[in-house]
């Protein structure tokens, strides 16, 4: 079965940008509304007239640069914060010195607070104060003096463009913190199929031939030393520690980048939903019992493959602890809300405390070929045991992760 590799990309800043685009046409609009409303107030409107026609050429020319931070670079930063100061330095020279004393607006009005803005949204809040500074000075400028009003609309661009500038930040801090937790969860999601893949069926040969050849002797039994060894080699490369932390942000402008490597799902069948009989009854023989309710158990196919191999891994352990010859059975319950597959051996029991050594030695086969399947199916896998009367392994499957063949039932 191929994998594939497939890219996930999270960012928070798309909505923003888009936001800046669309508030730099509408802020451009109301500038030029505010000159026809007040046409007849200006010394010169004609001129007023053709800075903003400037400025809507800009502004519509511009919108592909503010559609990303790799997009709006440093040079188009800077253009754009001189066409929001040279409107504001040419007010005076177009308007009255009444109206601006009076507090009337510069020329890009609001406007100016979009090419901020953007300096917030490219390098946080720090760009933002930097871009801030020669606005404020500039509305000094145009005003002549210090004026209430004048102070109080450049602190709110100041504060406004740095606070929203260190959300930025903290963004796309918490967009690397949940790639990297993604990242991880996908690394571990495949470190455990492909270490219950293994269990399956690389470390179960190196098991037997390391048993087998110390049986025979001579020869074979240094094959099965070797065998031995390179099953506990294998075991502590799969029950490792998580993925090394790696680079999961390619480009912090478009957002993080998780890239996973996954198995796709096996193809279903053809006709849909499979009977788990059919995949349990191979195991019976004259050791292993398996019982089932005399009608079709209906599962999805990667279902019943997964809770089929769960079970096997449980009749694996069974002749690996308790011997070759043990008695065992299975048992399948096919209820309302959910497929059991219970099965249980006539060992001595399993002593207390040692699945959890087991785990630690790297021995995965209950925590990884039992139970980690049936956690990804959204089941659970309860085992009790009980010293001297053998093991009950209980594997349920929830009712959806079945389906209904149709009318069958």
């Amino acid at each position: 079965m191929a994998r594939r590799e497939q890219v996930v990309r999270m960012s928070v800043e798309v909505p923003l940008w888009r936001a800046l685009a669309g508030y730099r046409v509408l802020t451009c609009g109301y500038a030029i509304l505010l000159w026809v409303w007040s046409y007849d107030e200006y010394t010169h409107p004609l001129g007023a007239g053709v800075f903003l026609a400037v400025l809507a050429v800009w502004t519509l020319a511009t919108l592909p640069q503010v559609r990303s931070a790799a997009s709006c670079t440093k040079p188009f930063l800077a253009v754009d914060l001189a066409v929001a100061l040279t409107g504001i330095l040419l007010t005076p020279v177009f308007d009255t010195h009444e109206r601006i004393v009076s507090g009337g607006p510069t020329l890009p009005s609001i406007w100016t607070a979009g090419s901020v803005l953007a300096f917030a949204l490219k390098g946080g809040w720090r760009w933002a104060a930097f871009a801030s500074t020669p606005v404020a000075v500039a509305n000094l400028v145009e005003r002549g003096a210090p004026a209430r009003d004048t102070l109080h609309n450049v602190l709110l661009v100041w504060v406004a463009s740095v606070a929203i500038g260190y959300v930025v930040e903290v963004a796309r801090a918490s967009e690397r913190t949940l790639a990297r937790a993604l990242e991880i969860e996908a690394a571990t999601r495949e470190r455990e199929r492909l270490a219950r893949d293994i269990h399956d069926s690389v470390l179960q040969v190196l098991a037997m031939v390391q048993r087998r050849g110390t049986a025979i002797g001579g020869e074979a039994a240094e094959l099965g030393r070797l065998a031995g060894e390179q099953e506990v080699a294998l075991r502590t490369l799969v029950s490792g520690g998580l993925v090394p932390p790696g680079r999961v942000s390619e480009d912090a402008s478009e957002g993080a980048v998780v890239r996973v490597v996954e198995e796709p799902a096996a193809e279903p069948a053809a006709d849909g939903p499979v009977d788990l009989r059919a995949l349990l009854l191979p195991h019976a023989n004259s050791r292993v019992t398996v019982s089932e309710p005399g009608a079709p158990v209906w599962l999805e196919p990667a279902a019943a493959a997964e809770l089929a191999a769960a079970a096997g891994a449980a009749l694996d352990n069974v002749r690996k602890h308790v011997g070759e010859d043990a008695r065992a059975w299975v048992l399948v319950e096919d209820e309302p809300d959910a497929v059991i597959v219970t099965v249980r051996d006539e060992g001595p029991g399993i002593p207390e405390g040692r699945l959890a050594e087991a785990e630690g030695e790297g021995r995965l086969g209950v925590a990884l070929s039992i139970r980690g399947r049936l956690r990804d199916l959204g089941g659970s896998a309860e085992l009790v045991s009980v010293h001297g009367q053998g093991t009950e392994v209980e594997l349920r499957v929830p009712r959806a992760a079945r389906k209904k063949r149709g009318s069958v039932r």
